[in-house]
Order: C-alpha cells, then sequence, then structure tokens
C-alpha cells in the first residue's frame, strides 16, 4: 500500500479535474467577459465627454452637432472600440438659446451597438447597447 493513498480513490483526481475544469474555465471567461464591457462603457463615457466639451465650445448649434459627433467618432476610434453600424450621438443644444449672462449647458449622448464577439470571444453572436451622457456648460457672456 501506497503512502496516503487508498487503491479505491485512484482515479479520483482526474474525475474531479474533468468536472471542474469546464467551471473554472466559464467562471474565467465571464470574468474577462466583465472586465472587456467595463472598458467599453469606459471608452463610450469618454466619447461621450470629449463630445459634450467639442460642443460647448462650438460658436452655433450646427458646428456643435458637428463638432460632437466628429469628437464621439475620434475618441472611439482611439479607443479601438468598434460600434456597429455607426456610434449614435445627441446632443441637447437648447442651452445656445439662453439670454446672455444666464447659466447654459450642452450635453452629448453616445449610443454604441457593441458586438459580443469583441467584447467576450470571437464568434459569439449578439450584441450590448452601451450608454454614456455628459453635459458641459456654456461660457454665460460669450456671444452665442
Amino acid at each position: 500500500m501506497g503512502a496516503g493513498r487508498r487503491d479505491g480513490e485512484a482515479g479520483n483526481a482526474a474525475l474531479e479535474l474533468v468536472l471542474l475544469a469546464p467551471i473554472v474555465l466559464a467562471l474565467i471567461g465571464l470574468v474577462i467577459a466583465a472586465g472587456r464591457t467595463s472598458l467599453a462603457q469606459g471608452s463610450v463615457q469618454a466619447a461621450a465627454r470629449d463630445a459634450a466639451r467639442q460642443a460647448s465650445i462650438a460658436r452655433t448649434p450646427q458646428q456643435a452637432l458637428l463638432a460632437a459627433a466628429t469628437s464621439a467618432q475620434a475618441e472611439l476610434s482611439r479607443e479601438g472600440l468598434s460600434c456597429s453600424p455607426v456610434p449614435a450621438v445627441r446632443v441637447n443644444v437648447t442651452g445656445f438659446g439662453a439670454p446672455l449672462g444666464q447659466p447654459a449647458s450642452v450635453s452629448a449622448t453616445v449610443t454604441c451597438q457593441v458586438p459580443l464577439s469583441d467584447l467576450v470571444l470571437p464568434g459569439i453572436p449578439g450584441s450590448r447597447k452601451l450608454r454614456a451622457r455628459f453635459s458641459s456648460p456654456l461660457d454665460p457672456y460669450r456671444g452665442r
């Protein structure tokens, strides 16, 4: 008889490994997917922040809309996040109508439909919608 080993338990370690390995791998996969989703959400938040900031320094509402969309797309590209088909950038420019001297702001909402194959594993079908909103103040005394 071997030291500390019984004959009836000879194959139990291999059986336990076969049963537990898929569970452990699935848990690791979920942790990785959650981390990548969190990073993607951070990228969308950065795009919304940049879009609102660029819109807030524009002189007209039309320039604000264009600057916000361009800025959001550039930030998402820098972060390597591909939105399917393109990111939706909505900008609230009603603050441009506020009278001079009154506080006003502009806000941008960026929505990005990210394929799960980019977040989890290649080949996984489906997508996840990520959305972020950010506001930026307008200078109350500049010409609008």
